[in-house]
């Protein structure tokens, strides 16, 4: 098996289409299924299913996917990290965040770490923690911050605590205050307008479970958004909202931020990388400066 048949496979397998993934790959199409014919001959099952204009993966293909995606990011970052020069003056760093981790936490770390290593590429992808963990699992990140626990455990992942974070209720000043106090409960949301965030966010699951376990289900006036969209909501007086701390405090101007009252809620921000593969140098420094910040 090549390194390079596996290339053309993915090609292929992503596009759905022998020419298209020629292309992709900048080979010509018959070398290209000559390859992917020779890798089918040495695993000795079908990779696909040929039909004029309808290419579908076989079960084996299926399977051969994912391991032959992580293949092919593992050499990518092995042939990153051996780019990278002494004194960390190339190279990247793939981190992954939820949004209002990217808003909260993130910025002003990150600003120290461009400021000490300019030359050091920052390559930021957000997602909820399900969606993250898929992708470290798969080569695509090197780092990732992620809400704990995990929606799925995962035996393949490092993870090591970096802060607990309260959550807080913001609302509009031009609104009543949510409990009528200088605090609020969550049996006093019930009633409430709300904006809440899309599925597969975990301040979403967070807050819904918070009401159930009081035994109610929180009325939305909006759902669906992101951070940003969700404050934005917010200011606008349309509800209120559940956030971390931090993100209230970057971004409460224009909102009023009321504590919850004891016990509150909290969520615990972990930093999360594959323990089967080191995190290449840069990110690792990177690794070091959130820990130490």
């Amino acid at each position: 098996m090549q390194f390079q048949q596996l290339q053309y496979f993915v090609a292929v397998a992503e596009t759905r289409h022998f020419t298209r993934a020629a292309e992709l790959v900048h080979v010509a199409q018959p070398s290209l299924s000559q390859q992917i014919r020779s890798l089918e001959r040495e695993l000795g099952a079908d990779l696909f299913l040929r039909a004029r204009g309808n290419i579908t993966l076989t079960d084996a293909g299926e399977a051969l996917l994912p391991l032959a995606r992580r293949i092919l990011a593992d050499a990518d970052t092995a042939r990153h990290e051996v780019q990278e020069l002494a004194q960390l003056r190339s190279g990247r760093v793939r981190l992954g965040a939820t949004p209002s981790v990217c808003t909260g936490l993130l910025p002003d770390v990150l600003r120290a770490f461009h400021d000490r290593y300019p030359g050091i590429r920052l390559l930021i992808e957000e997602g909820g923690s399900h969606d993250l963990v898929r992708e470290l699992a798969r080569g695509a990140l090197d780092l990732a911050l992620v809400v704990l626990p995990l929606p799925t455990p995962s035996p393949a992942l490092t993870t090591v605590e970096l802060l607990r974070e309260d959550l807080v209720v913001v609302s509009s000043p031009d609104s009543p205050a949510p409990g009528g106090g200088r605090t609020v409960r969550i049996p006093d949301l019930e009633g409430a307008r709300m904006v809440m965030f899309r599925h597969g966010y975990d301040l979403r699951e967070l807050t819904v479970a918070a009401c159930r376990a009081e035994g109610f289900e929180p009325d939305f006036a909006v759902e669906g958004g992101e951070m940003d969209a969700v404050l934005g909501f917010v200011r606008s007086g349309l509800g209120l909202a559940v956030v971390p701390r931090m993100v209230a405090t970057r971004s409460g101007r224009g909102l009023r931020v009321t504590p919850l009252a004891p016990p509150g809620l909290h969520r615990t921000i972990a930093l999360a990388h594959r323990s089967d593969v080191a995190p290449p140098r840069a990110a690792r420094e990177l690794q070091r400066m959130l820990l130490e910040r």
